[in-house]
């Protein structure tokens, strides 16, 4: 499986990203030397919302269009899955 992501960052900020494995990755964007640069300097991160996604060319389009919504529509995607 395929899965697109939201963290919240320590700096309220919210990042979005693909994964096969979102427990890992936020692992990774917590403790990894490896990882996104940006999640690096706004540690600790939390795990708001994935989505699964059946196809990995389905994770990458729908990780653009959530990365091209703003911050209010991001937190009401976040606020709609719980």
């Amino acid at each position: 499986m395929h899965y697109v992501y939201i963290v919240s960052c320590a700096d309220q900020t919210l990042y979005t990203g693909y994964t096969t494995d979102p427990a890992r990755r936020v692992h990774e964007h917590n403790h990894a030397r490896t990882g996104a640069r940006y999640t690096k300097m706004r540690r600790p991160v939390e795990l708001v919302y994935s989505e699964t996604c059946i196809t990995l060319s389905e994770a990458l389009k729908r990780e653009v269009m959530i990365k091209k919504m703003t911050k209010k529509e991001k937190q009401k995607l976040v606020q709609s899955s719980r």
